[in-house]
């Protein structure tokens, strides 16, 4: 059993925060979204403090904080030297961090989604992912990366998750128009998404080609489908967005 501190206390962190006090750790969340911190208390009794508080009560401190924020709150705050601190925060450098939570040393960079709460969040993890795999596996796999950089491309392919939700609420939204009904377009759509996922195996390299094409055969409207969005130039575009992403990443790095 672990003191586990949140600095900020939003939709990235509450989902850990539970996870982990249902592991019997004990939690203490900062008061910086108090509405969300006052659910944590109420649901599982994790303590709210100010954001120095926490960092004193704590032996391993998550920073989730927004990135354009990070700057200002840790330069005030005072960390030891026996601490662990875990970063969710994309493009805050390792190099960056060591010197805003100065004197504490040891370092795990990470990327968490809701999901983490239920098992099966896919955990990149840099440079070590040791603590990382001692707070939340078996439940999530933990990868770990031979660099930063790898860990900011990791960054990057996440942002796919609200660009193909934003393609799902197109086409739901399509459909919903052609019937009439828009409730029902949005649960079909969500859930032909979530249960063909679902149903995958574990991926190799090659898988997800495979898949596209036992469903997009010659002739087929599936294949009418990738075509179209290939001939359009939305992989382009999707090839063109990651760089630029990356790019900007590697740039704060």
């Amino acid at each position: 059993m672990s003191a586990i501190g949140f600095i900020g206390t939003g939709h990235i962190a509450a989902p850990m925060v539970r996870f982990l006090s249902d592991h019997g750790h004990v939690i203490s969340v900062s008061d910086r979204n108090a509405d969300v911190a006052a659910d944590l208390n109420k649901s599982h009794g994790v303590r709210i403090a100010d954001n120095q508080s926490v960092v004193d009560a704590s032996d391993i401190v998550f920073l989730c904080v927004r990135p354009h924020l990070a700057e200002d709150i840790l330069t005030a705050l005072n960390f030891r030297q026996d601490q662990q601190i875990i970063s969710v925060m994309a493009g805050v450098a390792l190099e960056r961090l060591q010197s805003l939570c100065s004197p504490a040393a040891d370092f795990s960079l990470t990327i968490p989604f809701g999901f983490l709460e239920a098992g099966g969040c896919p955990l990149p993890a840099y440079p070590s992912k040791t603590l990382l795999e001692h707070l939340f596996s078996p439940e999530n796999p933990v990868i770990e990366l031979a660099s930063e950089s790898a860990l900011n491309q990791h960054f990057a392919i996440c942002t796919l998750l609200p660009g193909l939700l934003d393609l799902m609420s197109t086409g739901a939204g399509w459909l919903g128009d052609a019937t009439g009904d828009q409730d029902a377009a949005a649960l079909y759509t969500t859930q032909l998404i979530r249960g063909f996922l679902a149903a995958l195996p574990p991926s190799d390299a090659g898988q997800l080609s495979r898949e596209r094409d036992a469903l997009a055969t010659d002739g087929t409207i599936s294949l009418q489908m990738t075509t179209a969005l290939r001939d359009g130039g939305c992989h382009d575009t999707l090839k063109q967005a990651l760089d630029a992403i990356n790019a900007r990443l590697e740039t704060k790095s």
